[in-house]
């Protein structure tokens, strides 16, 4: 089994759902001209919008949700509800990253994305994880770190790993 999800089996999956385009089945697809994709990918990279709101609003859920479990009587009616809580505004911060040029907020969401689908509950060890995640993107974001971090990036993502790691490890969870 690889390190995808930490050595674990996936209880939950955090992926993103595409539905079916009725409407591009009904008129049919085609293609886009290289020079059409060309603009479209200099107007992507070239664009000036500011990441930082919108990821706000998204911490600032994500937060909430680490907040609301941290306060809640956890059982088996509302852990996933509240596992969704918390995993869906990071699988947002996962989405847009890459997009407004915040890869190593993609990569550190992803992450907390895999360790979320094979967490079997919320325990105080596995909200403080998440708070570590939810603090370390608020830091990229708030830093305005674009691109992937360089050594001090990929040592972040590392770190972060092992601390999932240490988790499973520590609680004998194969």
């Amino acid at each position: 089994m690889d390190n995808k999800h930490y050595n674990q089996k996936p209880r939950r999956n955090a992926e993103l759902i595409t539905v079916p385009n009725i409407l591009k089945a009904k008129v049919g697809s085609g293609g886009l001209s290289d020079k059409i994709l060309d603009r479209a990918q200099d107007l992507l990279e070239s664009h000036s919008e500011d990441f930082t709101p919108l990821a706000e609003i998204y911490l600032s859920r994500m937060k909430e949700a680490i907040n609301a479990a941290k306060s809640s009587e956890i059982d088996s009616n509302n852990l996933e509800d509240l596992i969704t809580d918390i995993l869906v505004p990071c699988v947002q911060l996962k989405a847009n990253g890459a997009m407004f040029n915040y890869p190593l907020v993609t990569r550190i969401a992803g992450k907390f994305a895999q360790f979320m689908e094979v967490v079997d509950t919320l325990d105080n060890q596995t909200l403080d994880i998440a708070s570590a995640f939810h603090a370390t993107i608020k830091i990229v974001v708030a830093g305005k770190i674009k691109g992937d971090g360089a050594a001090q990036g990929n040592a972040l993502v590392h770190e972060l790993n092992n601390v999932c790691m240490r988790y499973f490890e520590k609680n004998n969870i194969k």
